[in-house]
């Protein structure tokens, strides 16, 4: 073997032994030199710190080649983290459970399969999706990091909004941007309504809420970039139990997700190869008017328009100039006066609902109708979206509406108005213009007629009136009488109508009338 092979041979070496595994055993553990990448390369999972001066260390997933700044999606042990590095070992222990301990001996963080493996030993896997899953050797997993997310949400990660009525997913934002340990925000179902809306919570206090679920199972939109159009598609299910949220970008971009940042924002983010960064396609709070009731009782936060501001429902008016305070209602409603519904449509519908199962539309309008108290109701179907035993979701609203907005994926609201004078008065306006309109086409036409049957009456009486005149004639004078059979019409224009002016006299017969032919008097005629 020449000289010249030893370096090539040796550099070859060197890459097989560098190459990072995507799998961790008990036989090989995962220390602070160590990473495990996916198969693809697109992430990996190590010991991080977030600055050259931090004494803190954690176990994360990031996205494995991106330039610029680490992008951490997952973290183990956010709120206990290492202050010695070097003496930290993430191992896979014969209980096929994931161990972090310390040198020392304790235990940093932990995983809690529900699964015994008995004498078959799991291995840990990092997936090209980004999950971190322990399994067995038959490709079971005992344990997911999909099921215990930090502050992000990836592409095909389940997350699991509810269980029996109960919260169980929960997304907890960084306490800054270099402390991953758990801050204030957090996004999660509602504890009231576990099944039907989620919100981001400052603490214990609601912070933007969501959209209560309509039943819609699959939505989805375009996310447009200077590289790529991406489809971005969440998909909802109700199983009865459950209820779970999933996205997925079609074209097989893995840097794409969601995430909650530390001041509390939920973004939709997107890898530009171009630019080189996260490009933001959307996010809630979207606007100052959509953080929780900040337009007040009765009023809403249109985020439709180019500035989105706050609004007063249909039929109420500003408490004042600021719309913080909230509207009132132009007519208050009572329960011994006449009422209607008016639709709203594309809205985010109000908090503090009650959900009544069971019910038709028609049902559910009725239960409100006849409950005095009741201020608004929406209806929903919601048997597209799981095999549930009540597909039916009648929401009831009792005393003020809040926390309402208008959006391109609401629905409608349907809220109670008291009937005014002004209605009636309106009603008015409308019903007696077209009363006149008609009492003037009447007498228009019976004006009509009346002329009409007058003039044919006339022309009746003179046609009667020529005939006897030539029936007379004709009896006196045999049959070689030689008068001309001339019209009525001709006689009527050659006497101007028998005007008086043309009267020569009278005979035996009648009046002799003068008629003018060829511009002059040269006949007489007997009327």
């Amino acid at each position: 073997m020449s000289v010249d092979c030893i370096p090539i041979f040796f550099l070859l070496f060197l890459i097989s032994f560098c190459k990072a595994d995507d799998q961790l055993t008990h036989e090989k553990p995962l220390t602070h030199r160590d990473m495990l990448i996916s198969k693809s390369g697109y992430f990996a999972l190590g010991f991080f710190s977030l600055t050259s001066s931090n004494k803190s260390f954690y176990l994360g997933v990031w996205y494995h080649g991106l330039p610029g700044p680490r992008t951490v999606v997952w973290v183990a042990n956010r709120d206990n983290p290492i202050t010695t590095p070097s003496s930290a070992v993430l191992t896979v222990t014969t209980s096929s459970d994931l161990v972090l301990a310390a040198s020392d001996g304790h235990n940093i963080w932990k995983t809690a399969s529900s699964i015994t493996a008995g004498a078959v030993r799991a291995h840990a896997v990092l997936l090209d999706s980004g999950n971190f899953v322990l399994r067995l050797p038959n490709a079971t997993n005992i344990w997911q990091s999909f099921d215990h997310p930090t502050d992000t949400i990836l592409p095909t990660m389940k997350f699991l909004y509810s269980y029996k009525a109960e919260v169980v997913g929960r997304l907890v934002a960084w306490k800054s941007s270099d402390d991953p340990s758990s801050g204030d925000f957090s996004y999660s179902s509602d504890p009231s309504s576990p099944d039907l809306q989620a919100a981001i919570w400052n603490k214990i206090s609601p912070y933007c809420r969501m959209g209560v679920w309509n039943g819609v199972p699959v939505s989805g939109e375009t996310l447009l970039t200077n590289a790529s159009t991406i489809l971005y598609y969440q998909t909802t299910i109700n199983s009865g139990d459950e209820v779970y949220s999933m996205f997925t970008i079609f074209n097989n971009l893995p840097f794409t997700r969601v995430i909650l940042d530390y001041t509390g924002d939920l973004k939709v983010l997107s890898w530009n190869s171009h630019s080189s960064s996260w490009v933001l396609f959307g996010e809630r709070p979207a606007a100052a008017c959509d953080l929780y009731n900040s337009c007040g009782p009765f009023s809403y936060c249109d985020v439709t328009q180019i500035v989105p501001m706050c609004e007063c429902l249909d039929g109420f008016e500003p408490n004042d100039d600021n719309f913080g305070r909230g509207c009132r209602r132009i007519a208050v409603l009572k329960c011994d006066k006449q009422s209607h519904f008016v639709a709203l449509p594309e809205m985010k519908v109000p908090d503090n609902f009650l959900h009544i199962r069971n019910k038709s539309f028609e049902q559910c309008k009725a239960m409100c109708n006849h409950n005095c108290s009741c201020t608004a109701f929406a209806y929903a179907n919601l048997s597209s979206a799981g095999a549930m035993a009540d597909p039916s979701r009648c929401l009831v609203w009792s005393g003020e509406l809040i926390d309402v907005a208008k959006a391109t994926a609401g629905e409608n609201l349907y809220v109670r108005l008291a009937d005014t004078a002004v209605d009636k008065v309106s009603s008015v306006k409308i019903i007696l213009p077209i009363i006149a309109c008609l009492l003037l086409l009447s007498c228009i036409v019976l004006v009509w007629m009346y002329k009409y049957r007058g003039k044919w009456r006339n022309k009746e009486s003179q046609n009667k009136m020529m005939l006897g005149y030539f029936s007379t004639s004709n009896e006196l004078g045999g049959e070689n009488t030689e008068f001309p059979f001339v019209s009525f019409e001709d006689i009527l224009s050659a006497t101007n109508f028998f005007a008086n002016s043309n009267l020569l006299g009278r005979g035996g017969f009648g009046k002799v009338y003068k008629v003018k032919e060829s511009g002059t008097y040269s006949r007489t005629c007997f009327g």
